[in-house]
């Protein structure tokens, strides 16, 4: 058929202004904060909530503390940042944070966690943002193409589990 002609003739390009737009959000953000984040959460959790390190306990509050605390930042700052880089203006990021957010915080919360828990457990904290950087590069792939996939279906979809009345006020609004 004409479609699967066409799509065989497109050829794969990297974007490389969006590869170097990413890369300095790992260097400007992710690398900087992730440096205090996990030394700080570290000591948090061993010295003030007195958590044995690598037990039980301690990998499970480490990961439920980043997964709710540094996860929802991250994704609020990726897209914001993204929205900016692009030319994009204030309510238009506002927009895509809206659409983008929730389905990339579930697609994320799936995956960040198992890597957690292996950095947590395994990972000396001094390692444990090298770690996380190498995930950062397949996760800011991801992110990317959750943003560049605008009002796909399966974004609708997720939305669709919202309640009624969150719904109804992003149609009206």
């Amino acid at each position: 058929t004409s479609l699967q002609i066409q799509d065989e003739d497109k050829e794969f390009k990297i974007n490389w202004k969006r590869v170097a737009t990413t890369s300095f959000f790992g260097l400007g953000f992710v690398g900087p904060v992730g440096h205090f984040w996990y030394e700080g959460l570290d000591r948090i959790i061993r010295l003030r909530l007195r958590l044995r390190p690598k037990s039980f306990r301690f990998v499970a509050t480490k990961v439920a503390v980043d997964g709710f605390l540094f996860g929802p930042l991250d994704l609020l700052v990726f897209f914001t940042y993204m929205g900016f880089s692009t030319g994009k203006s204030v309510p238009q990021i506002k927009e895509d944070v809206k659409r983008d957010f929730l389905p990339a915080f579930l697609l994320e919360g799936g995956v960040w966690p198992v890597l957690q828990v292996v950095n947590f457990r395994f990972v000396p904290v001094r390692y444990q943002l090298l770690y996380v950087n190498f995930f950062c590069i397949l996760d800011s792939c991801l992110l990317s193409w959750i943003e560049q996939q605008e009002d796909a279906q399966w974004k609708q979809w997720v939305k669709s589990f919202l309640p009624l009345k969150e719904r109804k006020g992003q149609k009206d609004g």
